[in-house]
């Protein structure tokens, strides 16, 4: 056949049993068609009179003329008397856990691990990787060969990060910075779930041929199950109207606020963005959520706080603007430490705002996928490029549940009998 280009590996169509095409332009470099659709690009030579290939890697994460740059650089080995199939077992031979992790960080950072949706890992997610890697994978099996991990070392593991063996207070680059490395449960459960991703990525590297994390029995991630009451609402709301008076941390104020009346996640109030608010739609066009772009219906106290808090210059950008008002407010954690500390509220998060916000909801009696609709759970996230308009009674739904928690923090209302 011809030179392989991207129209030939494209054109290749799966059949019954696996198949090659070989480049007439460089010998030796071909595509492995196999029955599933998937592509692998790879080198064929002699070495020691008997013939051998080496993988290069898959069609998607390598163009064609990516692959045939590295045939030639294996092919110019086989010439200079080296074996890259033989070189490359031997590495994976010894491999290390700690190498493995710095393997998968680099393809995650090249967009070729990919998460929810068959979307690259955001940056937030990555950095949340790194930080378990570095907090209990590393210090606990990094320097174990990928190739010898059991099923039984994995279970180890899993075990030594509930029990807190990792815990450490590590130094951060902050002048006086530092990172508390802590166990539990729950970490031992999410850091699982990221190994069992390394070690997937390692058998699609072919380091190993099975994953030794799957059927490894997790425990349950356990989830807070604090939330606001009506007393506490109105704790806090006593607490924000006491800031507001004195002239306090405004836009912590109205971040804590939208926190409470819409469910969003921290995240997506603190990037939010006057361009995402839909006033006629009663809707936030959130352009990047966790669960990608999305539709959040708000009820008309969360427009109500937006049109008060509307800026008189046009190069705001976001509705919580930092100093400079191209950038996003950052001192959100800070501030609701010291808002909690004032209003009494032990072991509440800014998390648990979104949690009572989802509780308050089921109090009114709504169903979990309408609640799920207004919070943004993946199970009911309304993707923004195809939905405009929102349901009315979803649209009610959010309006009902904001005047609800409005009203509590104003020390007014108590949960409303739940719907018939």
């Amino acid at each position: 056949m011809a030179k392989i280009t991207k129209r030939i590996v494209d054109a290749a169509e799966p059949r019954a049993a696996e198949y090659f095409l070989w480049c007439d332009e460089l010998p030796g470099f071909g595509l492995r068609v196999y029955p599933s659709g998937r592509k692998g690009y790879l080198v064929q030579y002699r070495s020691a009179g008997r013939s051998r290939r080496a993988n290069i890697g898959l069609h998607g994460r390598l163009t064609p003329d990516e692959a045939r740059k590295e045939a030639m650089s294996l092919l110019g080995q086989v010439a200079r008397g080296g074996d890259p199939a033989e070189e490359r077992a031997t590495r994976r031979k010894t491999l290390t856990v700690q190498e493995l992790c710095e393997r998968y960080l680099q393809a995650a950072d090249k967009g070729l691990i990919l998460g929810k949706r068959g979307a690259a890992k955001k940056a937030s997610t990555l950095a949340s990787d790194r930080s378990r890697i570095g907090a209990h994978i590393v210090p606990l099996i990094g320097n174990r060969k990928v190739t010898d991990l059991t099923r039984a070392d994995v279970t180890r593991f899993m075990r030594d990060v509930a029990a807190g063996k990792a815990a450490r207070t590590i130094k951060t680059a902050k002048l006086r910075g530092k990172s508390i490395v802590e166990g539990g449960k729950g970490a031992a459960t999410r850091t699982m779930g990221l190994l069992g991703g390394i070690l997937s990525f390692a058998v699609s590297e072919g380091v190993i041929q099975a994953n030794p994390v799957h059927g490894v029995k997790r425990p349950a991630d356990s989830r807070k199950k604090a939330r606001l009451t009506p007393e506490t609402y109105a704790e806090l709301g006593k607490a924000l109207a006491k800031w507001d008076a004195e002239g306090g941390n405004s836009a912590a104020a109205l971040a804590i606020r939208l926190l409470a009346l819409t469910g969003c996640r921290r995240g997506e109030v603190q990037k939010l963005r006057w361009s995402e608010v839909d006033t006629a739609g009663h809707a936030l066009r959130l352009e990047d959520s966790k669960e990608g772009a999305s539709v959040r219906p708000v009820g008309q106290a969360v427009l109500d706080l937006l049109g008060a808090a509307a800026p008189q210059e046009s190069d705001h950008i976001y509705i919580l603007a930092g100093r400079d008002p191209q950038k996003p407010y950052g001192g959100l954690p800070g501030a609701w430490e010291r808002l909690a500390k004032e209003a009494g509220l032990v072991g509440i998060t800014l998390h648990t705002l979104r949690h009572s916000f989802a509780s308050t909801a089921a109090d009114l009696g709504y169903s979990e996928p309408t609640i799920a609709a207004m919070i943004g759970h993946s199970s009911g996230t309304i993707t923004g490029r195809y939905v405009h308009h929102l349901d009315a009674v979803l649209i009610a739904a959010a309006d009902r549940v904001a005047e609800e928690i409005r009203k509590q923090m104003a020390g007014k209302a108590r949960a409303s009998e739940p719907q018939a």
